[in-house]
C-alpha cells in the first residue's frame, strides 16, 4: 500500500482555471503598479521608481561594507543600510510623492501574493511515497541529551520510547562514538535504529542503518531539525515523532555522501565552513563571524576555491554549499527548504560578491543576481589552491584533503516516520513573470503530471 506524502492539485482543470484566474490578477496588480507610475510622471512618478532603485542598492552596498570592513568603513556601512532606507521615506514625503509610494508597493504586494498563489495552484506532488510496514520488534533509539538544550529530557523522551518498546542507548561525552553505538545494536539484534540528536548525529547513524538495510527513524531534538522539517515532522514536540513505532510508514529517501561521509542536509565550503572552525563560534556567533569576514570576503583569508559540478565549472566562490537534494529557493546558509528529498541530486548554490556594487546587484535581483549561480549535479568535485580546505558537514566543522568530492546515493535511506505528521509547508518557487503572464493570456492549460 502506498500513499503520497504532502498533495497537489497538480492537474485537475479546476485547479488550472483557479491559478489563470490567479495569474490574470497578478498581472492586472502589476500592471496598475506601472500604470501608476507612468500617470504620475510628471508629478514624481519616475522619481519614486528611482529613488527606490537606488535606496535598495545603496542599503546592498552598505550591508557589504559594514561585512567586508572593519572599523570607520565597518561604520559607515552600517549608518549607510540604516540611514539610507529611513532616507528614503523622508524624501517620500517631502515631495509629495509618499501616497503614490504606498499604491505602487500595495499594487506590487497583491501582484507577488496573487503570482504566488498561482504557483501554488500548479504545484505538483512531492513525489516521496510511503509504504505500509509492520511495527519494528527490536528498535534501538541513540539520544544525546545534551543536544538542542536538553531537548531529550524536557519531553521525556526516554520514558516514552521505552513505553512503545524501544531500548534507548544516551550518548555519554566519555562513553563510545555514535557509530559504535549503531553499529553495536545492529550486532545486538537491533531491526530499527533511531536518533535522537543533530543533523550530524543523525546522518552517521542513517549510514549504519543503510549499511545493514535497516529503516532508520528521526527523532527531532537537534537545535534546528533541518532534516526532521523536511520529512514533514514535527519541529516543537520531537516526542510526536515516536509514533513512528506503532504508527508509522515507511519513506525512501537520499542520503549524501562527502569523501566517504554521510550528510543529509548540506555541505558547505569557503567563509561559513572557515568560520566554524574557530572555537569561539559556537559562544560568540556573531562576534567570531564579524571578526572574519572582511578577510575572506576580500580574499586575503581562506583558500581559493573551483568546483566542478557535473562538468559545469564554478570559479572562486566565496561561499559554497552543497545540499542533498535542491532547495526551492537559493540559500547560502541552508535556511530553506527543500520540497523532496528523493530526486537522486545534489543542489549547488555558489555565492561571489565582488564589492559594493555586486551587493547591490543582489540587493536589487536576489538569488537571480549574477554573483549567485544555481545548479543541480549528481557529483561534485570541489578543488582550491590548498592541500586541505575547512568543510561544515551538516553544521559539524572537519577540514578535508582536495579535492573534495560529494555525490549521493538515491533513495539509499529507508526512513519510518509517523503516519499523521504535519508536513513539510509548501514552498512556493521564485515568481517567474513570464510564466504568470503566459497563463494569464492562455484560455486552457495543459493538465500537470505528476512527477
Amino acid at each position: 500500500m502506498a500513499t503520497a506524502v504532502g498533495s497537489g492539485s497538480g492537474g485537475s482543470a479546476a485547479g488550472d482555471g483557479r491559478a489563470r484566474t490567479w495569474a490574470r490578477l497578478a498581472l492586472l496588480c502589476a500592471l496598475g503598479a506601472f500604470a501608476f507610475i507612468a500617470a504620475a510622471a510628471g508629478s514624481g512618478g519616475v522619481l519614486l521608481l528611482v529613488i527606490g532603485l537606488l535606496g535598495s542598492a545603496l542599503t546592498g552596498a552598505g550591508v557589504w561594507w559594514a561585512l567586508a570592513h572593519r572599523r570607520a568603513a565597518r561604520l559607515l556601512g552600517v549608518l549607510l543600510a540604516v540611514v539610507t532606507p529611513i532616507a528614503v521615506l523622508v524624501l517620500f514625503a517631502a515631495t509629495g510623492v509618499w501616497l503614490l509610494a504606498v499604491a505602487v508597493i500595495a499594487l506590487w504586494a497583491a501582484a507577488l501574493g496573487f503570482a504566488r498563489a498561482c504557483l501554488r495552484r500548479l504545484r505538483q506532488p512531492y513525489g516521496m511515497h510511503a509504504r505500509g510496514t509492520p511495527p519494528p520488534r527490536r528498535p534501538v533509539l541513540i539520544m544525546n541529551p545534551r543536544s538542542g538544550g536538553g531537548k531529550v529530557e524536557r519531553f521525556g523522551l526516554v520514558d516514552r520510547a521505552e513505553a512503545l518498546g524501544a531500548r534507548v542507548v544516551l550518548l555519554e561525552p566519555d562513553g563510545p562514538d555514535v557509530e559504535t553505538l549503531a553499529r553495536r545494536a545492529v550486532a545486538e539484534g537491533a531491526d530499527l535504529l533511531g536518533a535522537a540528536g543533530g543533523d550530524g548525529t543523525l546522518a552517521i547513524v542513517a549510514s549504519v542503518a543503510v549499511e545493514h538495510r535497516l529503516p532508520f527513524l528521526v527523532i527531532s531534538a537537534g537545535t534546528r531539525n533541518h532534516f526532521a522539517m523536511d520529512l514533514g515532522l514535527d519541529r516543537n514536540d520531537p516526542s510526536t515523532c515516536l509514533d513512528a513505532l506503532t504508527e508509522g510508514v515507511e519513506l525512501r529517501v537520499d542520503l549524501g555522501d562527502v569523501d566517504g561521509r554521510p550528510f543529509v542536509n548540506t555541505v558547505s565550503f569557503g567563509a561559513y565552513a572557515h568560520i566554524v572552525q574557530n572555537p569561539d563560534y559556537r559562544d560568540a556567533k556573531t562576534a567570531t563571524a564579524l571578526e572574519h569576514l572582511p578577510d575572506l570576503l576580500q580574499g586575503s583569508e581562506g583558500a581559493h576555491l573551483e568546483a566542478d559540478a557535473d562538468g559545469t565549472e564554478v570559479s572562486g566562490p566565496q561561499a559554497l554549499l552543497i545540499s542533498n537534494n535542491p532547495y526551492a529557493r537559493a540559500d547560502p546558509f541552508g535556511g530553506g527548504r527543500r520540497p523532496r528529498l528523493d530526486r537522486g541530486s545534489l543542489g549547488v548554490i555558489a555565492v561571489r560578491v565582488e564589492g559594493a556594487a555586486g551587493a547591490a546587484g543582489v540587493a536589487l535581483l536576489g538569488e537571480r543576481a549574477g554573483g549567485i549561480t544555481v545548479l543541480t549535479a549528481t557529483r561534485v568535485a570541489v578543488r582550491a589552491d590548498t592541500d586541505t580546505v575547512p568543510v561544515a558537514v551538516d553544521g559539524e566543522a572537519l577540514v578535508m584533503p582536495v579535492p573534495v568530492v560529494c555525490t549521493v546515493r538515491p533513495k539509499a535511506l529507508r526512513i519510518r516516520v509517523p503516519r499523521h505528521r504535519p508536513g513539510a509547508a509548501y514552498v512556493t518557487p521564485p515568481v517567474d513573470w513570464r510564466r504568470i503572464v503566459h497563463l494569464a493570456l492562455t484560455f486552457r492549460t495543459a493538465p500537470q503530471g505528476a512527477e
